[in-house]
């Protein structure tokens, strides 16, 4: 994805000219110079093109992993820079400038945004979180380079979508299923319903707080997936209540509790559902997970059909 060349001027020994290339996806690319290979303490070069059509450079202190500690620098300051341009051409965006140190950091970053989150502000523009970033040791006089590529977002995206979609989407429907059709083993299938629930919770809440992380993390607008997602949650807090208050077998209420635990069970497993496709489609996480998790619910669609038909055939 990145294409970074560069060469000592000949005659000012202490001049390093570099060109750094990648393509245009609507978001802003960058180079940092680490001194120890890490994000935090680097000095930056980034360009974008804004809405406007106009081309932004700008060098920044990388003083945190969270946007607002990551700020405009003046080019003449620590990491001298001169001579900075940016051009798009063929679909590709192209970052030069000029460093004025006697020898450069071997420690190298190299960072594309989110598509479509340029900075807003041509005075402070603030850079939102990374999409991709690759960490490079470099020997300047042989060229040979070792890379490192660091996705930490990503893992914790799959992460996010892993966990709901375990717990909330497929052991919760499981574990109504077990509660519907397995009831001649008794108690067994009370213990096994319990405990799948109880599994299916955890793992929910664990990827809801993924989630929350996740936002903070990427500055990301996904009110709706998060207002879903967090419904999901009550409705999963509520019918751990319930369990708590299950009134017993011979109580006159215990008719109207099993209406209530059946009603709010079906509304969180469809709600869960909706929200992993919704939740598939805002990572761009492509066709394969939709097929994957569809594959799944219909399958136990099928076992919930042979089985409600047995049922009728029985009575």
């Amino acid at each position: 994805m990145f294409l970074m060349q560069y060469g000592q001027a000949s005659s000012v020994p202490n001049v390093w000219n570099f060109l750094l290339s990648a393509p245009n996806t609507n978001a802003y690319i960058g180079i940092g110079f680490s001194p120890d290979g890490n994000m935090v303490g680097s000095r930056a070069m980034v360009s974008w093109v804004g809405a406007d059509g106009t081309t932004q450079t700008r060098k920044y202190f990388l003083g945190g992993q969270t946007p607002n500690q990551v700020t405009i620098e003046p080019s003449n300051q620590v990491l001298q820079v001169s001579n900075s341009t940016m051009i798009v051409q063929s679909n590709n965006l192209y970052l030069a400038f000029q460093l004025i140190i006697d020898r450069p950091t071997t420690r190298l970053l190299y960072a594309i945004g989110q598509q479509g989150r340029l900075p807003s502000s041509a005075q402070t523009p603030q850079l939102s979180q990374h999409n991709d970033m690759i960490s490079t040791t470099i020997n300047y006089a042989t060229g040979q380079f070792q890379t490192e590529r660091s996705r930490p977002q990503a893992n914790l995206r799959r992460t996010h979508g892993l966990l709901n979609m375990l717990g909330w989407a497929i052991l919760m429907p499981i574990g109504a299923m077990v509660a519907r059709y397995m009831r001649q083993w008794d108690p067994v299938w009370f213990y096994s319903h319990a405990l799948i629930q109880s599994s299916a919770f955890i793992l929910g809440l664990s990827g809801v707080i993924c989630g929350l992380v996740l936002e903070n993390r990427l500055s990301a607008s996904v009110s709706r997936h998060k207002g879903i997602g967090i419904t999901v949650l009550v409705l999963g807090c509520l019918q751990v209540i319930a369990i708590l208050a299950r009134p017993d077998k011979e109580s006159k209420v215990r008719k109207y509790w099993n209406w209530y635990h059946f009603g709010v069970g079906r509304v969180l497993i469809f709600l869960a559902a909706v929200n992993v496709f919704y939740g598939i489609h805002l990572g761009n996480a492509g066709s394969g997970w939709n097929v994957g998790f569809a594959v799944v619910l219909v399958i136990l669609f099928i076992i919930s059909l042979i089985f409600e038909l047995r049922m009728c055939f029985k009575k």
